[in-house]
């Protein structure tokens, strides 16, 4: 049994989820679940992050490659917003690349810094559009 077969069993039994339950969850076929329940067959990465959203787990643990899930290190921030926006800097590829969320960082900083990332994505959009 490959490792997202292993762990996305092993979270349905854990969060007491049915196929039916999952299926209902993602809007996936509860037939294309079973097949990547019994290993027939594995999910592209736009399903594992589906996925793995809905089962609030890191789609690389669901995938295998992490040691720990979401619900390991849940508590790691202690506010709430400062957590969604370090959850954002770390799942963002393009923010993740320029920003290592620190746990003693403020809600107000960490929020600059994603704005400030973004906006500089902006300017080289627009850049780009007049060049053209």
């Amino acid at each position: 049994m490959n490792s997202f077969s292993k762990r996305l069993k092993e979270t349905m039994i854990n969060q007491k989820i049915t196929q039916s339950d999952l299926s209902a969850m993602t809007s996936i076929r509860a037939s294309s679940i079973s097949d990547w329940l019994n290993d027939k067959y594995s999910p592209k990465q736009d399903k594992i992050a589906i996925i793995a959203k809905a089962l609030n787990v890191r789609p690389t643990w669901l995938m295998g490659y992490d040691e720990t899930n979401n619900e390991e290190t849940k508590d790691y921030y202690e506010d709430p917003e400062v957590a969604a926006l370090a959850e954002e800097a770390r799942t963002n590829p393009e923010i993740r690349i320029l920003f290592s969320a620190a746990k003693d960082i403020s809600n107000e900083n960490m929020q600059k810094t994603i704005d400030f990332v973004n906006f500089l994505k902006s300017q080289e959009r627009s850049d780009n559009d007049f060049s053209e």
